[in-house]
């Protein structure tokens, strides 16, 4: 995943985080069709039994400065699967006791190819509820606690490797919601299915010229799920 999303107020968006039990105010969705990391998006996450919308800088690790926090020197928008359980990394402590999904309308790749930069948009059918981590930095002079998120990535999947040949994003279904936000499931093994390179839902996909631009440049085509 290539550090783009795509995230709508749409029926299909709008219907996920109802079902989630999510009310839009007065916590708004943050909407756009050019998501870059770093900035900041909107995660579900759950806390003492209640769910909430949560502004979050995608960027898992920051790092202070003279008035808040800042994305540090090390790529961390998406966290490798293959990391999760290696004590010591960025995600092995988030990814048991703090989980979140990421609601989007689709999200953008990029391959190069004979030494020229391809890029592609994907929408999902319904919408998609990306599987993430989130951690919290305390502002020492101002108390403020400031949420930053990461993508898990998983190994690619064969119908999106033309599109982005080093993984693809973890989506999660919606039969796994619940136990991916409860902090009290911590046994992780339970996940291991879940972080199987899986397309468990039909993308239509679209090339693009650049992402700042989104000219599409030739037909859109479908990849169906598994």
């Amino acid at each position: 995943m290539c550090g783009r999303l795509n995230v709508s107020d749409n029926p299909l968006v709008i219907g996920l985080l109802e079902g989630l039990g999510m009310p839009l105010w007065p916590a708004a969705l943050r909407t756009g069709r050019f998501i870059r990391a770093t900035n900041t998006i909107s995660i579900v996450l759950e806390q003492q039994g209640k769910r909430r919308l949560q502004d979050a800088v995608w960027w898992l690790l920051l790092e202070p400065t003279a008035t808040g926090f800042k994305p540090s020197p090390y790529t961390s928008f998406n966290t490798r699967s293959d990391k999760l359980n290696i004590k010591g990394s960025a995600g092995y402590v988030a990814f048991r006791q703090q989980r979140c999904l990421v609601p989007a309308t689709g999200f953008g790749e990029t391959e190069v190819i004979d030494g020229q930069t391809v890029y592609h948009d994907f929408i999902g059918e319904q919408a998609i509820a990306f599987g993430g981590l989130y951690r919290t930095w305390l502002n020492k002079e101002t108390g403020e606690l400031v949420y930053s998120c990461s993508i898990i990535t998983l190994p690619p999947h064969p119908k999106l490797r033309p599109y982005h040949s080093k993984a693809m994003p973890l989506m999660v279904p919606p039969e796994q919601y619940a136990l991916w936000l409860s902090p009290e499931q911590q046994d992780v093994l339970v996940f291991d299915d879940l972080l199987q390179p899986v397309l468990r839902q039909a993308l239509l996909g679209s090339p693009i010229d650049k992402p700042s631009l989104y000219q599409q440049i030739g037909p859109s085509f479908s990849l169906q799920a598994d």
